[in-house]
């Protein structure tokens, strides 16, 4: 009908500056290609970074409809969007939830995303810091990695990455976080976000082996973060 379903790759962002590559300038020539005859809409799509299902529609109120059931499924707490994630690093629980207060803060002259692990009320009531909450599972693991299914329950940028991080175990290709997991002696721990400015992914030689990759390559390994799964109405 009037929905259309796509596979998007690592790193194409779904709005950009004119000229620029995004998903967003494309929809134009897929409508020509298909032969549709109204404008495509994105529904739902993952950030820029990941990978995974973007939903379009050529209806406008089938969009908004959507949209406001993705609204309101996670306001019921329930889970319409679920992720895979390659993650450096094993779980200590099997399966779990991660919940904290996330927030915007200005490091020189980037802003970072930062967990607030106990907001006070006031900073949540002036939506200076959001509630958050990610379920996830682990699937599989090999080798120091896992593959773990990831279940946002509510929606800030970056949110998995760092939910990641406060589990010691970093998605693979996040070189944005992954900073903040220190290790002593094999053993992982947390750094602050102030001692730990984002740089490229370090992994330990036996995984840049497996991976087929030089430690110059890897500032080219893609975030490993997959929309696997939507649920519609």
């Amino acid at each position: 009908g009037a929905l259309l379903v796509l596979s998007k790759p690592p790193g194409l962002p779904i709005l950009g500056p004119p000229g620029d590559l995004s998903l967003d300038a494309l929809l134009p020539a897929l409508r020509r290609r298909l032969g549709l005859s109204a404008e495509l809409h994105v529904v739902k799509a993952p950030a820029r970074e990941y990978s995974g299902l973007v939903l379009l529609s050529c209806c406008y109120h089938t969009t908004k409809k959507l949209q406001q059931f993705f609204t309101n499924a996670r306001q019921r707490g329930q889970y319409p969007a679920t992720y895979r994630a390659v993650t450096v690093g094993v779980p200590a629980e099997a399966e779990g939830e991660v919940r904290t207060g996330l927030c915007w803060q200005q490091q020189g002259d980037r802003a970072v995303v930062v967990p607030v692990p106990a907001p006070g009320r006031r900073s949540l009531a002036r939506k200076d810091v959001k509630s958050t909450m990610t379920r996830y599972r682990v699937l599989g693991a090999m080798g120091g990695c896992a593959l773990l299914q990831l279940q946002p329950r509510t929606a800030f940028p970056e949110q998995l990455q760092v939910h990641l991080t406060l589990l010691l175990c970093p998605a693979l290709g996040d070189h944005e976080h992954s900073s903040r997991v220190g290790r002593v002696l094999g053993v992982p721990f947390l750094l602050s976000p102030e001692s730990a400015p984002a740089r490229t992914q370090v992994l330990e030689e036996e995984l840049l082996s497996r991976l087929g990759l030089s430690p110059r390559q890897l500032h080219h390994l893609p975030l490993h973060i997959h929309l696997q799964e939507l649920v519609l109405p």
